[in-house]
């Protein structure tokens, strides 16, 4: 596995912020891709501003503030602000971030056009959802790093026979998920595609990593989206286990993307990836 970038944090911070940032495995980079993602939510915001109206409108004013915070919401961007912020390197995280969003946009449109889920301003997809998706790309990206760090003296055996259970367990829930809308050829184009990425194993200890690192952030992505009915899926389940499962399905998806990005030895990344393995 490549070494992780040093961490250089920014000039500005002296004594205690400078040892928590270096604990935290900050580097320079990490406020270049703070800030570009705070300027890219502030764009949405601009953008999307009768959005962000239509959702103060439900606050009761006459409550205390903290009641009403959606501390689910800032719990996800919390982790992911720690996730996406340890060991940055901007040119390493080019690629995951481009896949990220070109793989997000694919999964959102095959989503809303046949139906599986649908937001509530029935767009489909919906344009401002789409950053969301590089953003978890990258920490997954790191998660999964961390958890192949924390397993690396564990035997390929262990993940061998862990392979199949998992994988194959996914692909009966996609069938039974997708199973009323095959018919259609966007869906049939994803099953398709999904079960090429089951069926071909590259690495089975890096798939079931990132697939478990997917699920886990999926987990609680679903979780907020569902019950707060900004996206509902036509089971009505907030959220079906298929959905959190294939937070994971897409990570491997993007891990395998990423991978074939970098060998084309494109400008926008080095060979190998910082953070997350090859």
């Amino acid at each position: 596995m490549p070494t992780p970038p040093k961490t250089h944090p920014a000039a500005p911070l002296r004594g205690i912020g400078r040892r928590t940032a270096t604990r935290l495995g900050w580097t320079s980079a990490s406020y270049w891709i703070i800030g570009s993602i705070a300027g890219l939510l502030l764009l949405v915001t601009l953008c999307w501003w009768p959005l962000v109206l239509e959702y103060f409108a439900q606050w009761d004013w006459s409550r205390a503030f903290l009641a009403q915070l959606d501390w689910l919401l800032l719990f996800d961007f919390g982790v992911m602000f720690l996730l996406v912020m340890a060991r940055a390197d901007l040119r390493a995280d080019a690629p995951v971030l481009l896949v990220g969003l070109a793989g997000g946009t694919l999964v959102e449109t095959w989503g809303t056009r046949t139906r599986l889920w649908t937001y509530y301003t029935h767009e489909s997809p919906p344009l401002w959802i789409l950053p969301a998706w590089p953003i978890a790309t990258l920490a997954i990206d790191r998660l999964s790093a961390e958890l192949l760090r924390r397993t690396d003296r564990w035997s390929a055996r262990v993940f061998d026979l862990a392979y199949w259970p998992i994988f194959l367990g996914f692909c009966g829930l996609l069938l039974s998920f997708v199973g009323p809308t095959l018919e259609q050829p966007l869906s049939a184009l994803a099953v398709t595609v999904l079960l090429a990425l089951v069926f071909t194993p590259q690495d089975r200890r890096t798939a079931v990593l990132v697939f478990l690192a997917g699920s886990g952030l999926g987990y609680f992505l679903e979780r907020w989206g569902t019950t707060r009915e900004c996206w509902t899926y036509y089971t009505g389940q907030t959220p079906p286990l298929f959905a959190v499962l294939a937070h994971g399905m897409a990570a491997v998806g993007f891990w395998r993307a990423t991978r074939f990005v970098r060998a084309l030895r494109l400008p926008v990344g080095p060979r190998r990836m910082a953070s997350a393995p090859d």
